[in-house]
C-alpha cells in the first residue's frame, strides 16, 4: 500500500525534474534556514496542554476545541494552504484513512489561515469530509508555536510559480504555520505531536492510527 512518504518522494522527484536549479536550490537553502532557527523547539509537544480555542469553519460555524473534544478524542492537522502541494497530499492521505480515524473514536479537523472561501476551495477540490477551520491570522498557530514568517528570498520564487499568500490569507504579513498533527485527548492534554520545519515531511496517517488504537 502506497504510504504518504511514497507519494511525497514520487512528487519531489517529478519537481526536481521540472523546477529550476535555482528555484529548487533557493527552496533547500530557505528550509536549511529554518531548521537552524530553532523554530521546532517552540511548538507544543506531547504532554503538554492544548491551548482553548473558537475558530469558523469553511462554512462560517463558529466552533470550538470543546465542541469537538465532546465528540471524543481529536486528531488536529495544520496545514499551510491549499495552493501548498504537501498540504494538498497529507490532506488527501487523512481523508483515505478518516473512516479509520473515526472507528478508532476520535474526530479529523484541519487548520489554516486561508480564508474560507479558499479552505471551502481546497475542501471541494480534495473532497474532503472534514472540517477546515479559518485560523484567521494565524492566531491558534502561534499559541501552538508554530507561526513563522515566509523568508523574503522565497517571496519571489513564489509569486513566479503563481502563488499568492497574502491573497490566499487575506493579510500582508507572509505568516504560515509549521505543518503539525497533533492528537488531543478529551482532558484537553496532547498524546501525540509532529512536526517539522522542512514543509516536505508530513505525519503518515498510518502512524496516526497505530497511536489511536494504543490509546
Amino acid at each position: 500500500m502506497k504510504t504518504l512518504k511514497d507519494t511525497i518522494t514520487d512528487f519531489d522527484r517529478r519537481k526536481a525534474e521540472n523546477l529550476p536549479a535555482e528555484i529548487l536550490q533557493t527552496m533547500d537553502d530557505t528550509t536549511r534556514m529554518l531548521k537552524a532557527s530553532g523554530l521546532e523547539y517552540h511548538g507544543l509537544k506531547t504532554g503538554d496542554q492544548s491551548p482553548m480555542f473558537s475558530l469558523s469553519d469553511q462554512k462560517g460555524v463558529t466552533l470550538s476545541l470543546s465542541d469537538y473534544l465532546a465528540q471524543g478524542i481529536l486528531v488536529l492537522s495544520f496545514y499551510r494552504g491549499g495552493w501548498c502541494p504537501y498540504c494538498n497530499m497529507e490532506l488527501n492521505a487523512l481523508q483515505k484513512e478518516l473512516p479509520e480515524i473515526e472507528r478508532a473514536g476520535a474526530k479529523l479537523v484541519a487548520i489554516s489561515p486561508e480564508t474560507p472561501d479558499n479552505s471551502l476551495t481546497t475542501r471541494e477540490k480534495n473532497k474532503l469530509a472534514f472540517d477546515i477551520l479559518f485560523d484567521q491570522s494565524n492566531k491558534v498557530a502561534k499559541s501552538f508555536g508554530l507561526v513563522f514568517q515566509l523568508p523574503e528570498v522565497l517571496r519571489p520564487v513564489y509569486v513566479k510559480l503563481g502563488i499568492d499568500i497574502p491573497d490566499h490569507n487575506g493579510d500582508d504579513t507572509f505568516e504560515l504555520p509549521m505543518p503539525a498533527t497533533y492528537i488531543i485527548n478529551q482532558e484537553g492534554k496532547i498524546l501525540y505531536h509532529f512536526f517539522d520545519a522542512d514543509y516536505t515531511r508530513r505525519s503518515e496517517p498510518g502512524e496516526i492510527l497505530e497511536t489511536l488504537r494504543n490509546l
